[in-house]
């Protein structure tokens, strides 16, 4: 991979604004067709993370970006550059709301969850 520009690796600060942007809007989603509330208590409060689901397998799945990526400039690919594709979006998308692989990270900061699904993040 190439050290700067297109096709490195995304740099941390990129992929946890993209995060940010990303869960904002599920949580508007959310709040808008689900009736889920800031702050909602038990089963109501997991709203978010099932829009925060959906979108990641439609949107890194078919488009290998989130809404929050793209404003970014970043994408999730294959180890090799090709397109992550349904099933490795899917496998890490469950990896990534489980919470826990995504914050365990090898000294290039590519979380645990890309590893396993054999993914990493991008810059377009």
């Amino acid at each position: 991979m190439p050290q700067r520009g297109r096709g490195s690796l995304a740099r941390f600060g990129r992929r946890l604004v993209a995060v940010v942007v990303d869960w904002f809007l599920c949580d508007l989603i959310a709040a808008g067709f689900m009736g889920y509330r800031l702050g909602q208590g038990g089963l109501g409060s997991f709203k978010p993370l099932e829009v925060f689901v959906l979108m990641n397998l439609l949107l890194v799945g078919t488009l290998g970006s989130t809404i929050g990526h793209r404003l970014l400039g970043i994408r999730v690919v294959k180890v090799g550059g090709a397109s992550a594709g349904p099933l490795l979006a899917a496998i890490r998308t469950v990896l990534l709301a489980v919470v826990i692989p995504a914050a365990i990270w090898d000294r290039d900061t590519r979380g645990l969850h890309d590893k396993i699904a054999g993914t990493v993040t991008v810059r377009i």
